[in-house]
């Protein structure tokens, strides 16, 4: 079994040499083939011109080299694009991830499809990491129905047909298990090692959180209605532009008992409800019609089936 780890890399001059020589000093007894994927996710240190020299040298290393910083989701989905492993490994540059959990990862992907790393004690500062990430995975565990203890985990083992079939942008990285539940996937947290940063600075702050709610709001839209955007805009529609019909409709009869109703508030809040309403099962239908365009265009299916394990 060929297991492909994918390594994103910004700025990491100072881990890159240590991190290989562990990566490789793992993966060479686990018992799988491997290759390594680094992607310089547009380093403007030395990261890349100590990288090259190991792609040289070894054949199990290859390099995606970014323009510029696109950020983790874009090398993840980079990662994934070129991998050729049956299972696909993610671990973070940082060396705060520890390579010696990897062969646990991967010795559970087959009777699960996505195992998640579980960094319980974790060795970041408290209010401006750990703090904020309690709450982010509390709330993503809540809203998303997938109850996982670190969604930030860097250290993911995944079966390929699981991420190959998923669009990766923004911060939706962190939300690959709760996006692959929708095609019905196993899923499992595993506890892993994790070590205080040593080197170099780290890419993530408190002003992250802002950007995983909205996200989320993204995830669970596509969760439950990416495929029947008509299902998410349409209820609401009818409801408000019941609400307002209902009001107007009260008005007419006071008009026709004689009472002026030109000046009346309730005659604008009732009319723009209506519109309200109108607008939202039109966003609803052009949602449907932009969605069966997608279908028929890029010919995506509905449905995903379950790949069956070759006999012994």
């Amino acid at each position: 079994m060929l297991v492909s780890i994918v390594i994103p890399l910004h700025n990491e001059e100072e881990n890159v040499t240590e991190l290989y020589t562990s990566l490789k000093s793992v993966m060479n007894t686990q018992g799988n083939d491997y290759e390594l994927l680094f992607i310089d996710d547009g380093s403007t240190d030395k990261t890349l011109e100590l990288l090259e020299p190991l792609e040289e040298k070894d054949t199990k290393v290859k390099i995606l080299r970014f323009r510029r910083n696109f950020g983790k989701a874009a090398a993840w989905a980079a990662g994934f694009d070129h991998a050729n492993g049956e299972v696909i490994v993610t671990i973070d540059g940082d060396l705060q991830n520890d390579p010696k959990d990897i062969p646990k990862l991967v010795s559970l992907i087959g009777e699960y499809d996505v195992v998640n790393g579980w960094r319980r004690y974790r060795q970041d500062p408290f209010l401006i990491r750990r703090f904020p990430s309690k709450i982010a995975n509390w709330l993503i565990s809540k809203v998303t129905g997938v109850r996982l203890r670190d969604y930030g985990s860097g250290l993911k083992a995944f079966k390929a047909e699981v991420v190959k079939n998923i669009n990766i942008y923004g911060e939706l990285h962190r939300f690959i298990p709760a996006v692959a539940s929708w095609y019905g996937v196993k899923i499992k947290e595993v506890e892993t090692i994790h070590h205080p940063r040593r080197h170099g600075k780290s890419k993530y702050g408190i002003s992250r959180t802002l950007m995983v709610i909205l996200d989320l709001i993204t995830v669970k839209f596509l969760q439950g209605y990416s495929t029947k955007p008509m299902q998410a805009f349409g209820p609401i529609g009818l409801l408000i532009g019941f609400i307002g019909f209902i009001i107007n409709l009260s008005l007419v009869f006071e008009w026709f008992a004689g009472h002026s109703i030109g000046t009346r508030p309730l005659l604008l809040l009732g009319t723009l409800l209506i519109i309200i309403g109108m607008q939202l099962i039109g966003m609803g239908l052009l949602g449907e019609m932009l969605v069966s365009y997608y279908q028929e265009s890029q010919r995506k299916p509905l449905y995903v089936l379950k790949v069956k394990r070759p006999r012994k």
